[in-house]
């Protein structure tokens, strides 16, 4: 089948690099001429350093993309969302399904990735919506890497459409699942203890610390779906915590890099313009802060990073802010 991809960064070639070995057409469509440049002449995604099918053609041109296919992979980070798709909306012709793979959230508003696309895009256009998240680092998937991940929909057609675009039995396996609200929350608040457990690295601290972090952070968000009516059974699978788990304990996370420069004393916004990748986890503990005040959620994890990051409070005196708490009952996600 013909795809076209959204985002030219390295989870978008990432993914490139898996519809092309099971056999699609992929059109990378990118506003970067200098990546776009390099997939076409030296078939190399730049932010990694890595080669890339040569049959993996890309263009600058958003209405050759969207003429390519009536299947539409998103891989760009949530802060450009609205403006792909206002960008988008004057060369629409046809119903597309899109399929997003990044993880964030909308501060302020807290809609996930879904929510903004059926809100923008007209109905006569807009298909299916299908997330694909999961436990999925970039620099593994490009290498062919063994990596599992969840493709999540409404519909179920759909999302199993989408499992089979990119199921393959070598070393991408998909599972599927109708429960968009919890892989897409799943995606997105895992970021924001990665950056914790990055800070809490820097700040000196071990695997007891991260182990601890990971835990409680689990019952954080399984609060959080409890009142966005998403299944806490998605909260214990790949897009939970399965990708809990490889962002808060690998290298590869940026969000984790992160955080490890905020604990080791780096200046925030020095940290954040020095990554080469967008940083979610801020956006996302902005939007997943305000929705506990909202809903008087008990959130101290999240608090905590909101006010590292928001309010400039030293990590130092935030651990010593949550060791103090009140010791309480142990209760799961």
């Amino acid at each position: 089948m013909n795809i076209s991809v959204f985002g030219g960064g390295s989870w978008g070639l990432g993914l490139s690099k898996v519809l092309s070995d099971n056999g699609h057409d992929v059109l990378v469509y990118d506003v970067n001429e200098k990546i776009v440049e390099k997939i076409n002449t030296l078939h190399i995604c730049i932010q990694l350093n890595e080669y890339i099918p040569e049959n993996i053609k890309a263009t600058t041109d958003i209405k050759k993309a969207l003429d390519h296919s009536d299947t539409l992979l998103f891989v760009i980070p949530t802060k450009v969302v609205r403006p792909a798709i206002r960008s988008m909306l004057p060369h629409l012709e046809s119903p597309k399904t899109f399929i997003n793979a990044a993880k964030g959230l909308e501060p302020k508003t807290f809609l996930r990735i879904s929510q903004i696309f059926e809100e923008m895009i007209p109905i006569a256009f807009f298909k299916d919506f299908v997330a694909l998240s999961g436990p999925s680092h970039a620099e593994e998937v490009i290498k062919g890497m063994t990596t599992l991940v969840t493709s999540a929909s409404k519909n179920n057609d759909a999302a199993h459409y989408v499992q089979k675009l990119f199921h393959n039995q070598t070393y991408f396996r998909v599972y599927s699942s109708t429960d968009i609200e919890g892989v897409e929350l799943g995606g997105s608040l895992k970021n924001i203890f990665a950056l914790a457990a990055g800070i809490l690295r820097g700040q000196g601290l071990g695997d007891n610390a991260v182990a601890a972090l990971m835990t409680r952070g689990l019952v954080e968000m399984g609060k959080i779906y409890e009142v966005l009516g998403a299944s806490k059974d998605t909260l214990m699978g790949l897009s939970g915590i399965g990708d809990l788990i490889v962002t808060c304990t690998s290298e590869h996370s940026r969000n984790f890099q992160a955080g490890l420069k905020i604990g080791k004393g780096k200046d925030l916004n020095a940290v954040l313009d020095s990554m080469t990748m967008v940083v979610e986890g801020a956006r996302s503990a902005e939007a997943a802060y305000l929705l506990s005040q909202e809903k008087n959620l008990d959130t101290p994890i999240i608090d905590s990073v909101y006010d590292i990051i928001f309010k400039r409070i030293s990590p130092t005196e935030i651990m010593g802010r949550l060791l103090s708490r009140v010791s309480k009952e142990e209760k799961r996600p």
